[in-house]
């Protein structure tokens, strides 16, 4: 029997109709989303509880309601804080959801439906890769409040679109259309509002088909690539050999063999 909702607070919602696949919803539109502790904390359990659920093979995040993915972090949790608790969210937030998210074995997509700014647009960086409404609106207006983007934008960003538009976006603060993030490779796919979660569950469902053990290792060899301490051939060596020694290899050559369609 396929599950079909759990909810873990009242700021995320985890759909679990689909097979394999798992919706995590932002749910504070009122807020148009916006992330504060409760909302970051909450994430980080629904994600490690779906991380150890071996039914769950691709997660789809997105916001509530039609306007926003996530408008930014709640800038009146932190309006007094000091240097050094300003530096503790961001480390908090970067190790608990964002880097978290980035090196998570299995996929994670955001389907961005509205506004994603500062760190909303930080979130649907650290997905795996970005599907995107027309409407959809992109930004890191940081400087204009005098901080910096804190959730890895400064990182992000430039490995996604390349270092001189990076800088441009993050120093004028501008925002950019959906269309404008198709063109400079900050999101995969546009499609009408509408047709997103559709778009999305259809790519997360083409996924989910394959070896989530090689899926994996994939996610591993790929991130290594970005980490200057480390060589990303060399992981992508070990994590090639490491495949002859799993399930999912012997499932998916002997599956080509005999010419049907894997199991895993």
């Amino acid at each position: 029997m396929v599950k079909k909702r759990i909810q873990m607070s009242t700021t995320i919602l985890t759909n679990l109709e689909h097979p394999y696949l798992a919706v995590i919803t932002v749910n504070r539109p009122a807020k148009l989303n916006a992330l504060n502790e409760e909302t970051l904390e909450s994430l980080h359990g629904t994600l490690r509880a779906l991380e150890k659920d071996d039914s769950v093979r691709v997660i789809i995040l997105t916001g509530a309601g039609e306007k926003a993915f996530v408008a930014g972090a709640d800038i009146a949790e932190f309006v007094n804080f000091s240097k050094d608790e300003g530096k503790e969210l961001a480390s908090k937030g970067q190790e608990m959801v964002f880097d978290f998210i980035e090196n998570f074995p299995k996929p994670v997509i955001a389907s961005i439906n509205g506004f994603a700014l500062g760190g909303g647009l930080e979130l649907a960086m650290a997905c795996h890769f970005r599907y995107a409404s027309e409407n959809a609106k992109m930004g890191l207006p940081e400087v204009s409040l005098g901080l910096i983007p804190g959730y890895g934008g400064t990182q992000r960003l430039p490995q996604l679109i390349g270092k001189g538009l990076a800088m441009e976006l993050i120093m004028s603060g501008s925002m950019i259309t959906a269309a404008a993030a198709l063109s400079c490779g900050l999101v995969n796919k546009v499609v009408p509002q509408k047709e997103l979660l559709d778009s999305c569950l259809r790519i997360a469902s083409k996924i989910a088909s394959n070896s989530p053990s090689a899926i994996a290792a994939a996610i591993k060899a790929v991130n290594t690539g970005f980490d200057f301490e480390q060589n990303g051939y060399v992981t992508e060596i070990k994590s090639f050999g490491d495949c002859f020694g799993t399930g999912d290899f012997v499932e998916g050559t002997s599956a080509f063999l005999n010419k049907r369609k894997p199991t895993f």
